[in-house]
């Protein structure tokens, strides 16, 4: 395995993106700020403003996703953008971060690493046969600049919990969330061949070898800015992206259990517009009530973040400073 590895604490970043300009660099500021080593950006599609800044940084190894690229690949270009993200980041960890950094994450243009101390320090203190570390996700109150809720976890009253905080919807929701509960990992680099996946590692049979905590560090997953936002997002998730039909419900279906796709589907159906936002405002709109509920509960969290600033900091020639600050399409 990777267990005579030294303990070293250089960082680096993997993601594939499909975002604005503005939304690309405070990703990669942020990062830069949090201590990261690397950032390797796989554009999805061109970013004329982007690409320029992250051409010149000299810790940023940008790649443009075009046809000449995917002409390279065994099997051409995924049609979804799933494959098109693990793919990509196989390819990073086994061919670009090996030699270059000592762990590697992979991560979506809407998720930020936040932590107190130094991540770089964190992942220097596991243990030489830690090979994965596991970083778990906390979701933003849209409308809101710094306030994010906990998942809801495993417990006795678990479903209890869900319904006090998301009445009439909780006991559909995976951990009170909409975006995923698992977070991201980083992975050790060497010379094992892992494939890497969204949110998991494989070596050949194997998931997450080695596999422990960071417990000290949280992934900021910003999955919607505000209602227009959320709206804007609502189609393509609900068809491809994390709403999608194929992925299954939090509770077994013979209990009842549903996924988003099934639960939203039906919302606009029976509700239209209205519906959605009803569920909107209770789920996912920042709101002084729900706050007192996630208090209530010991899963509303602050986490305060100035992505307007380091993105003046690490590139002071962009002058697109603005709003949708990562807005993937995931």
């Amino acid at each position: 395995m990777i267990s005579s590895h030294v303990k070293r604490d250089t960082w680096g970043v993997v993601a594939t993106i499909k975002a604005e300009a503005t939304a690309i660099l405070a990703f990669a500021a942020h990062h830069l700020e949090r201590g990261a080593h690397r950032l390797y950006l796989y554009l999805d599609t061109p970013c004329p403003e982007a690409w320029p800044h992250l051409k010149a940084h000299p810790k940023i190894r940008p790649t443009l996703c075009d046809a000449s690229y995917w002409a390279r690949a065994k099997h051409g270009r995924p049609q979804k953008h799933q494959p098109r993200q693990t793919h990509n980041a196989t390819r990073c960890y086994r061919n670009q971060a090996h030699g270059e950094v000592d762990w590697l994450i992979h991560m979506d243009v809407d998720e930020f690493l936040w932590a107190q101390t130094a991540i770089g320090a964190q992942l220097a203190a596991l243990p030489t046969d830690a090979i994965c570390a596991r970083v778990r996700p906390l979701e933003a109150l849209a409308g809101s600049e710094d306030a994010y809720k906990a998942p809801v976890p495993q417990h006795a009253d678990s479903d209890g919990a869900l319904q006090r905080l998301y009445p009439s919807y909780g006991q559909d929701l995976r951990g009170g969330f909409l975006s995923h509960v698992q977070g991201k990992q980083f992975l050790r680099c060497g010379p094992a061949p892992f494939e890497l996946r969204i949110h998991n590692a494989y070596l050949a049979d194997i998931e997450n070898p080695g596999r422990v905590e960071l417990s000290a560090t949280d992934l900021c997953h910003r999955h919607c800015q505000d209602w227009s936002h959320w709206l804007a997002q609502y189609r393509y998730r609900l068809e491809r992206g994390s709403y999608r039909a194929a992925l299954k419900p939090h509770r077994p279906r013979a209990n009842g259990g549903r996924n988003l796709h099934e639960v939203l589907s039906e919302i606009e159906e029976k509700d239209g517009l209205a519906g959605l936002r009803a569920f909107f405002d209770t789920v996912c709109a920042d709101s002084p009530l729900l706050r007192d509920r996630l208090q209530a509960e010991g899963l509303l969290r602050v986490r305060e973040f100035d992505l307007a600033g380091v993105t003046a900091k690490h590139f002071p020639h962009f002058t697109r400073i603005g709003d949708h600050l990562g807005a993937d399409r995931v």
